[in-house]
């Protein structure tokens, strides 16, 4: 099961890209709304979630999937239950996710970063105190996968889906989605 939570001022293509290629690739994914049923994006997108966040079974989760924008990043952030989340899921050794402002934010803030590789939307890079930066669009360091924006999310959903039913699988959704994965 993954996870791909949503606090109001969410980057709406941060969010849907990656849950697309993973539904395609046959992975049960589910929006969950953190700040409410239907969470508005950054760019005004209403968006109906799946389950609230108190109904997320944690113990099943193999990913969570936290999508950038503002003020959709910092709403995540203060948010205790997504913390204990995110913190409960890497000490779990399963896989966190996090594209654009979230690596800085969320897994920058949480000291998640240190002594790993990591990428996030340009000129964020002081907020993953202790990683190595990385201008990519998208990083994989062990159960950690980052990516920089917009303009990654089809890489990072391609990472994704690699990460969880391995490297043919998404290549094939890749060629579906007429998208050239370049790592």
């Amino acid at each position: 099961m993954v996870y791909v939570l949503l606090a109001e001022g969410f980057e709406e293509v941060e969010a849907l890209t990656p849950l697309d290629l993973l539904r395609r690739a046959g992975v049960e994914a589910k929006l969950v709304g953190v700040t409410g049923g239907l969470v508005r994006g950054s760019h005004g997108i209403g968006i109906q979630t799946d389950l609230p966040m108190d109904e997320a079974d944690w113990d099943k989760a193999d990913m969570i999937v936290l999508p950038g924008g503002m003020p959709g990043t910092t709403n995540l952030y203060a948010d205790s239950r997504v913390t204990d989340a995110v913190r409960k899921c890497y000490d779990e050794g399963k896989y966190v996710a996090a594209i654009c402002a979230a690596p800085s934010v969320i897994l920058g803030g949480m000291g998640l970063l240190k002594g790993r590789k990591a990428t996030c939307y340009p000129g964020m890079e002081s907020g993953m105190e202790g990683a190595t930066a990385l201008e990519r669009t998208c990083v994989v360091d062990g159960r950690i996968i980052t990516a920089c924006g917009v303009g990654g999310a089809l890489d990072f959903g391609c990472a994704l889906v690699s990460a969880l039913c391995g490297e043919e699988k998404a290549r094939r959704i890749a060629a579906e989605v007429v998208h050239n994965v370049r790592r």
